[in-house]
């Protein structure tokens, strides 16, 4: 490959107003903390620049493990953004955490409620059905996907009850099919609950979630799949009065100063996102290391950014903007964090309306 070139096509539609700008009336561009790749204090160091360089947000996936042993981290997400909110001024997300498994549904309210308490307004959480590689480390039965997404929706039902019952200063119970909660309550609750969102990939899940929770999250959906889960999420929240909620995407890239670096950085880097069956039941970094040996960079081609040309970056973006997002978490995928945050600060994201 040579020139400016990209493993993606470089189309941009055309332009949108609506919900989710920043306070400069641009798009809500937030930073993808990896940290799976990146220590806590690096990972903070990190927020506060891209903050001062123009993005707004930060989201970090509550992981147990990296996907790879050469990612190298996996630090405690909640400690992090906790430490993030003291260095920056924009929303903190989980995108996402899995209650159910390492965590009781309880748990997890807890620690939701406690960052939105002490960042209130800034705290939204996001919720998924899990991975294994992260959540069989307790040693417990990993189910089939159909289970894993009811045990997701039991426990949003059980977080919302602690979060309502919390804020009315009253004890709650609940019973399930999968989870049991004794009476009690939430003691340090925000002014207002946090927003839960469901990431999704998947229709009947985006309905479902449409008519439980505030939004949806999408990381890695293919781009013409999205329209159809937005329409399923919208026409579940209008079947219990609900407006069309928040839309969050976490949208990986590869961008260096050359494509050769950019191809290297998305193969050895994040070969996860090459990948082109399910990742879900692999259980331990180093399997995953031994199917990631497979990934070529065309591989990534349809399914992640990777170009030195900003410009192509810029258009993805933006295409995916003009789809709706209210917030766009952008994640490098290279090891040249800083690099790449002051070029897209300087470079990209000015160029982005939304």
């Amino acid at each position: 490959m040579t020139g400016r070139g990209s493993l993606h096509d470089r189309s941009s539609g055309g332009s949108r107003s609506g919900a989710g700008v920043s306070p400069g009336n641009g798009p809500q561009i937030g930073f993808g903390a990896a940290l799976d790749q990146f220590a806590p204090a690096e990972a903070v160091e990190l927020a506060a620049h891209a903050e001062a360089s123009g993005f707004s947000g930060v989201m970090a996936a509550d992981r147990f493990q990296p996907w790879v042993p050469r990612q190298g981290e996996a630090g405690f997400a909640w400690t992090v953004l906790g430490a993030m909110g003291q260095v920056t001024s924009g929303d903190l997300g989980t995108g996402m955490t899995v209650p159910g498994y390492r965590w009781h549904p309880a748990m997890v309210a807890q620690a939701s409620a406690t960052l939105a308490a002490l960042y209130p307004g800034r705290h939204w959480l996001g919720v998924g059905s899990g991975e294994a590689i992260d959540e069989h480390v307790t040693g417990g039965y990993w189910p089939e996907t159909a289970e894993r997404i009811n045990r997701m929706f039991e426990a949003v039902e059980l977080i919302h009850k602690l979060f309502s019952a919390s804020l009315a200063g009253r004890d709650v119970k609940h019973s399930g099919q999968y989870f049991t909660l004794e009476s009690t309550r939430l003691w340090t609750m925000p002014p207002v609950a946090p927003e839960i969102l469901v990431a999704t990939s998947g229709p009947v899940t985006a309905k479902r979630a449409g008519r439980t929770v505030d939004g949806i999250i999408i990381d890695g959906a293919g781009y013409d799949k999205i329209p159809a889960l937005f329409s399923r999420f919208a026409e579940g929240a209008r079947e219990v009065g609900r407006g069309p909620g928040t839309r969050v995407l976490r949208l990986h890239l590869s961008w260096t100063p050359t494509l050769e670096e950019a191809v290297a950085n998305a193969v050895t880097e994040w070969p996860n996102g090459g990948l082109r069956f399910p990742r879900s039941d692999i259980r331990s970094p180093f399997e995953f290391e031994q199917l990631a040996r497979l990934v070529r960079p065309e591989d990534f081609e349809g399914r992640m950014v990777v170009s030195e040309d900003p410009d192509v970056h810029r258009a993805a973006i933006q295409r995916h903007l003009d789809l709706g997002f209210d917030r766009v978490y952008l994640h490098n995928v290279g090891r040249n964090q800083r690099e790449w945050i002051d070029v897209f600060g300087r470079d990209v994201l000015p160029k982005l309306v939304a």
